[in-house]
């Protein structure tokens, strides 16, 4: 009888609603970085219509905001200039106190494995830079593998000052580019690792882009297959380790990835800059996105699959406020996939987000792209962007040319610099028709500009 008693006062009192705490995302806790001069979103879940204060320490203001009917909370906070620690309080029918808050400069570090190793999976200057990497400016935050079907609002991982230990699993490319621009930018600086090796472009991207996309959906068929170690399903990775942080403002995002699609190397250039699209819109935000072209390897299937990856690399350059960095020359072993030298090219695109995002003078981010050619009689010349200090090359005269003519049949071409200029001749090609420049699987061509930047490899036809 007196259960029945007290299921009718409950069912008839408005007033006795159950009482939810305020809860808050993974992305959002202690020792996070926010990004400076910016409004950021906190968010989280709560009862409906619960009040709700935000005490941030950096302003001593208060500010309020209500539970919708859904359950949950947001609510947009201006932050300052670089700094901190601060302290933010959260109040409602409970109390979250976040300590140790920074305000600096936030980057996503996504891709696959050359992105996700780390001094763990046994990256040598990682192992070496371990003792180290204790570093209360730089914080990380690690987001655990793990896919689904439907976009996720939470993600597993959590906010922490570099050290030694956390650090043993962080991207090595993503420590070494923070770590470069801390210096730089004396700030702090916030690092989001969001990656998982094996992975091709589509798992991080909403599934419909590909499946509504006759194009897209027929290169994925070429590119997936079945693997005990990484999904291969459109969207699974945007939808639990990306969807759920789209609301954490950005300074930006570098990736590398690539080599799990050069068998659809066709269709990459549109894939890719589908996937920067896609991520822009639902951040509401054209932040920076640099990236990686995959380095030379000797093992993909097709003779030439690599290189006509790193081509529809090459092109995705032409998107708005993107930047990609070569690095054919930090390869020791053109057999093995996972070059070990991760401190350059972390380091290189920090030079480009120093340059290009924070326009810090000085520095030389852009590696020479071919530009124009000429033809002389029985020789081709080259013109080029990015070198206009001139050109050098290492150990010898400039190698890996190649030169047809009208019939379209390659041969080795001899390469000569002129200054900022390349030309390029063979004697039995009296015809000379186009030029291809490291563009093979493994080559590692000895051309530079001369701040040091690898010149990116290229042809200048478009034939079959």
């Amino acid at each position: 009888m007196l259960r029945k008693l007290l299921l009718f006062i409950l069912l008839l009192c408005p007033a006795l609603k159950s009482i939810a705490n305020i809860t808050l995302p993974a992305i959002i806790g202690s020792h996070m970085v926010l990004q400076q001069r910016s409004e950021v979103m906190l968010w989280g879940w709560c009862g409906p219509m619960e009040e709700i204060t935000i005490h941030t320490g950096w302003d001593n203001l208060d500010y309020k905001t209500k539970g919708r009917n859904d359950a949950k909370w947001s609510t947009k906070i201006k932050t300052p200039a670089a700094g901190g620690p601060y302290h933010i309080t959260i109040s409602g029918n409970n109390k979250i106190d976040l300590e140790d808050v920074m305000i600096g400069e936030v980057w996503l570090c996504s891709g696959q494995s050359n992105m996700a190793l780390s001094a763990s999976s046994g990256i040598k200057q990682a192992v070496d830079e371990t003792p180290q990497a204790n570093n209360h400016q730089i914080r990380l935050f690690y987001i655990e593998k793990s896919s689904a079907d439907y976009p996720q609002e939470d993600c597993k991982g959590h906010w922490v000052v570099c050290n030694p230990e956390d650090f043993k699993r962080f991207s090595a490319v993503g420590y070494f580019f923070g770590k470069k621009l801390q210096e730089n930018l004396h700030c702090p600086i916030g690092l989001i690792d969001a990656a998982w090796e094996g992975t091709s472009a589509e798992d991080w991207m909403p599934a419909e882009l590909v499946e509504k996309d006759s194009v897209l959906r027929l290169a994925a068929n070429k590119v997936w297959k079945s693997d005990e170690w990484w999904p291969s399903k459109p969207g699974v990775c945007f939808n639990a380790m990306i969807n759920p942080i789209t609301n954490f403002t950005l300074a930006g995002t570098i990736w590398y990835q690539g080599e799990s699609n050069s068998d659809a190397s066709s269709s990459y250039q549109q894939l890719f800059s589908t996937l920067i699209t896609s991520w822009r819109k639902a951040w509401h935000e054209e932040f920076p996105f640099y990236y990686v072209q995959i380095a030379p390897y000797s093992g993909y299937a097709a003779n030439d699959a690599g290189a006509r990856l790193r081509e529809a690399q090459s092109k995705c350059m032409t998107i708005p406020r993107t930047g990609m960095v070569v690095i054919y020359d930090l390869v020791d072993d053109v057999n093995e996939i996972h070059p070990q030298n991760k401190r350059d090219v972390g380091f290189r695109l920090a030079n480009y987000a120093l340059g290009d995002n924070y326009h810090i003078p000085g520095i030389v981010y852009k590696t020479p792209v071919y530009k124009s050619m000429k033809i002389e009689t029985n020789k081709i010349k080259l013109f080029f962007n990015n070198a206009e200090g001139g050109l050098i090359s290492k150990d010898g005269d400039p190698t890996d040319f190649l030169i047809a003519g009208s019939d379209q049949k390659f041969l080795p071409a001899t390469a000569k610099i002129e200054g900022n200029t390349v030309i390029v001749y063979n004697p039995e090609i009296k015809d000379p028709t186009a030029v291809r420049f490291g563009f093979s699987n493994a080559a590692v061509p000895n051309l530079f500009n001369k701040e040091g930047l690898p010149v990116n490899t290229f042809r200048t036809d478009d034939w079959r």
